[in-house]
């Protein structure tokens, strides 16, 4: 994973989703700073996650553009913060 002091962090979700609430949770547990889009608001950004990223659930998770993932997984939000602490 390549990741620097200027990772961005992108969470795609929506409004009354479990997993994506979990994940924004944990991220903020981590001290992972993150930009939110909430997909029922910004038809580019559901677009994006479906149709380039190829996921059909929330959220889906992207980590400066080439790592991502789609539903609540723990272990992932812990190696981009295992990551981002041996880079600070």
């Amino acid at each position: 994973m390549n990741t620097t002091a200027e990772t961005r962090i992108t969470v795609y979700s929506k409004p009354a989703c479990v997993q994506c609430n979990m994940t924004k949770k944990a991220l903020d547990k981590k001290g992972l700073a993150y930009t939110e889009v909430d997909v029922t608001t910004t038809p580019a950004a559901l677009e994006y996650i479906t149709e380039d990223l190829g996921y059909s659930m929330a959220p889906v998770i992207v980590v400066d553009d080439d790592n991502h993932w789609a539903g609540f997984n723990p272990d992932r939000i812990e190696a981009v913060a295992a990551a981002l602490s041996r880079t600070a």
